[in-house]
């Protein structure tokens, strides 16, 4: 599923990014050398960010 229609960037590729890029959707767009264009996307992108994040550190917690 595409995250930001105006750059083609998809939810995994979004996904893959927030685990190894500190920061905002912004910079994570950055980080896959894009901007937001329209900017209708950066509140799922912050959504999508936040949640991988949390099951990243869910995930360390248990190792």
């Amino acid at each position: 599923m595409y995250v930001c229609v105006c750059n083609a960037i998809r939810e995994c590729e979004l996904r893959a990014a927030a685990r190894r890029v500190p920061g905002n959707a912004e910079a994570v767009y950055a980080a896959l050398g894009k901007k937001p264009d329209c900017c209708q996307c950066l509140d799922d992108a912050e959504y999508l960010l936040l949640e991988e994040r949390e099951m990243a550190l869910d995930n360390a917690a248990l190792c």
